[in-house]
């Protein structure tokens, strides 16, 4: 089996924003480390930003780790977090409601999240840290 992981960066807000995260999946971080971690021969362009996060993992779910990282340098060029969405399915309803709700404080609500034609309860949030999700339970068809 592959397993894609999403890897997000931030631009100095990555301890903050992974915070929220790891309250919004109730989950703790599997590790987190700082660019004062690595050897100092290995720092290279990152020697600025000691107190920064260099990696971080947050299982949210059997299969999935959230990533992150510090990284101003990936900020330079025309990057913009709008070409995708982090796409989350549900065993209830009830918990793709509360992670939607969770995810839009201080966001802005894209797609309420609603029965939808296809059978779904989807929406779609664009979190207080700029990163898409898309939200949905599917019944089972059973």
């Amino acid at each position: 089996m592959t397993i894609v992981n999403p890897y997000l960066y931030f631009d100095g807000n990555c301890e903050e924003a992974f915070n929220f995260y790891k309250s919004v999946f109730k989950c703790e971080f599997k590790y987190i480390g700082r660019y004062k971690d690595v050897p100092e021969a290995q720092r290279g362009i990152f020697s600025d930003r000691d107190d920064k996060i260099m990696h971080v993992s947050l299982p949210i779910s059997d299969e999935t780790i959230l990533m992150g990282s510090d990284n101003a340098e990936v900020f330079k060029g025309n990057v913009s977090s709008s070409n995708f969405s982090l796409s989350i399915n549900t065993d209830v309803k009830e918990e793709a409601e509360r992670l939607f709700q969770s995810l839009s404080i201080d966001g802005k609500i894209i797609l309420p999240i609603n029965e939808t034609f296809w059978g779904s309860y989807y929406g779609i949030v664009t979190d207080k840290f700029g990163i898409n999700w898309k939200i949905s339970f599917e019944p089972s068809n059973g």
